[in-house]
C-alpha cells in the first residue's frame, strides 16, 4: 500500500440484533493474506460483528499487523506463523477457526485439510465458506464428534424444498434499493457496500445491508444468502426474498445489496440474478483502475467502467449513480487523478470508499435521491 487511508469514524452496526458478546476467532489465510484470494480474511480484518478476530495465520506475512499490511493503518490484529502462536497470544483464547481464503474453485488443498483438522484437535469450532461442505466429509464429521467441536458450512444453501422462486414480492420493499456491482470479482464490492451502509446510518438515513457471499455472512450479516451455491433457477427468488425480509423486518429507507462478480464476467452470472431479484433503482459500480486483466482469468482484459455501465443499464431498468475505486497498485496522487478523470468522463460522482471520506458516499446517494434528505422512514 503506497499511502495511508483516511479513517472513517463510523461505528454504526449493520446487524443490531446480534449479541454484543463476540466469540474470539483466528483466521486461517496461509500464503494468501497479501493476495486477492485472501479476501475473506480481508473482510474480517476490516469489519466483523460476529467474532473478535484475534489473529491471522499466514507464515509468509507473519510479524506484521494485519491492518497495516492491508490498509496502511494498524488495527491490533497480528499476523502469526501458525496456530500455536495464535493460541499463545495474551487475552481470550479463540474458540473458532475461520477459513479465510476464497480460491476460484472453492476447494481445499491437502495443507488446508491438515490445518483444519489440527484446529479441531485444539478444540476450535470450524467456520468455512468453501464449496466443499466439511460436515459431509466423514473424516471431519468424526473429528468434530471426537473433539466435541462444531462445523459451520456457511455456503450451504437451504434445502431444495425451501428454496424460493421469484414471485414479485419485491414490490413490497418500498424503499430505495442500491446494488453495489463491479467490473470484476474480488474488487471490493462487499467493502464498499459495508462502508456505504455505515455512512448512511451515521448520517441518519436508516440503511440495511443484504449480503450475497460467504464473507458477509461470516462477518455477521443478518440478511443474506450464499448466492453462488444456490441452483440458478432459484437465485433471483432467493435474492428477492432476502431483500423483502430485510425490508419487512427493518423498514429502512435504503437497502444496499452486495454484488458478486460482474455482469460482463464470462464465468460469473451472479450479477444478473441480483439485478433481476432485487430490482434496484440504482447501482454503484466498483472498479480497479490499475487492474489490467480479470483477477482469476488473466487471459481476459478488464472492462472499462463506461462499457460496464452501458451493459448494466441495458440489462435492467436501473441507473448507475456513482463509481467507487479500488486503489490496489495506486498511490494517493494516482487515486485523485483517477477520481477526476472518471468523474469528467462519466458525469457521475466518483470516490474511493476506503481512502476518501465517508461523506462522499452519502453525497453520491443524496445526489441521486434528494428525497432522502427529508424522508428516512423507508416509505418512499
Amino acid at each position: 500500500m503506497a499511502f495511508l487511508k483516511q479513517v472513517n469514524d463510523l461505528t454504526i452496526s449493520i446487524s443490531p440484533h446480534l449479541s454484543a458478546v463476540k466469540s474470539a476467532a483466528v483466521v486461517y489465510c496461509e500464503g494468501n493474506f497479501a493476495g486477492l484470494d485472501g479476501k475473506t480474511a480481508h473482510g474480517l480484518v476490516r469489519f466483523c460483528e460476529a467474532f473478535e478476530i484475534r489473529a491471522i495465520i499466514d507464515s509468509q506475512s507473519a510479524g506484521v499487523d494485519a491492518g497495516l499490511l492491508l490498509d496502511g493503518i494498524s488495527n491490533g490484529i497480528p499476523i502469526v506463523a501458525d496456530l500455536d502462536e495464535a493460541l499463545a497470544l495474551p487475552g481470550p483464547r479463540a474458540s473458532s477457526f475461520i477459513y479465510g481464503m476464497a480460491p476460484a474453485d472453492g476447494l481445499y488443498g491437502k495443507d488446508d485439510r491438515r490445518a483444519l483438522l489440527l484446529a479441531m484437535a485444539a478444540g476450535l469450532n470450524l467456520v468455512s465458506g468453501m464449496r466443499e461442505f466439511l460436515n459431509d466429509d466423514s473424516e471431519f464429521a468424526l473429528a468434530a464428534k471426537r473433539h466435541q467441536v462444531s462445523i459451520r458450512d456457511v455456503r450451504r444453501p437451504a434445502a431444495l424444498k425451501d428454496l424460493r422462486l421469484f414471485n414479485g414480492s419485491i414490490a413490497k420493499a418500498r424503499c430505495i434499493r442500491i446494488a453495489v456491482l463491479g467490473t470484476d470479482g474480488a474488487i471490493g464490492k462487499r467493502t464498499t457496500a459495508t462502508l456505504l451502509v455505515q455512512a448512511l446510518n451515521a448520517s441518519g438515513i436508516r440503511s440495511v445491508l443484504v449480503s450475497t457471499g460467504q464473507t458477509g455472512l461470516i462477518q455477521g450479516g443478518r440478511y443474506g444468502i450464499p448466492l453462488d451455491a444456490i441452483p440458478s433457477q432459484f437465485c433471483s427468488g432467493e435474492v428477492e426474498a432476502a431483500v423483502v425480509e430485510a425490508y419487512c423486518t427493518e423498514k429502512p429507507a435504503v437497502i444496499v445489496i452486495e454484488g458478486q462478480g460482474a455482469l460482463s464476467h464470462p464465468a460469473y452470472l451472479s450479477s444478473s440474478f441480483i439485478l433481476r431479484g432485487s430490482q434496484p433503482q440504482a447501482v454503484v459500480l466498483q472498479h480497479a483502475p490499475a487492474r489490467r486483466q480479470l483477477s482469476d482469468f488473466p487471459f481476459m482484459p478488464m472492462p472499462t467502467p463506461a462499457s460496464e455501465i452501458r451493459l448494466i443499464e441495458s440489462f435492467a431498468p436501473t441507473r448507475v449513480i456513482g463509481l467507487t475505486l479500488n486503489h490496489e497498485g495506486m498511490n494517493d496522487a494516482e487515486v485523485s487523478a483517477a477520481i477526476a478523470l472518471y468523474a469528467a468522463e462519466l458525469a457521475i460522482p466518483v470516490t474511493d470508499a476506503v481512502s476518501r471520506p465517508a461523506s462522499a458516499l452519502v453525497a453520491m446517494v443524496l445526489r441521486a435521491f434528494p428525497e432522502l434528505c427529508t424522508s428516512t422512514d423507508g416509505q418512499l
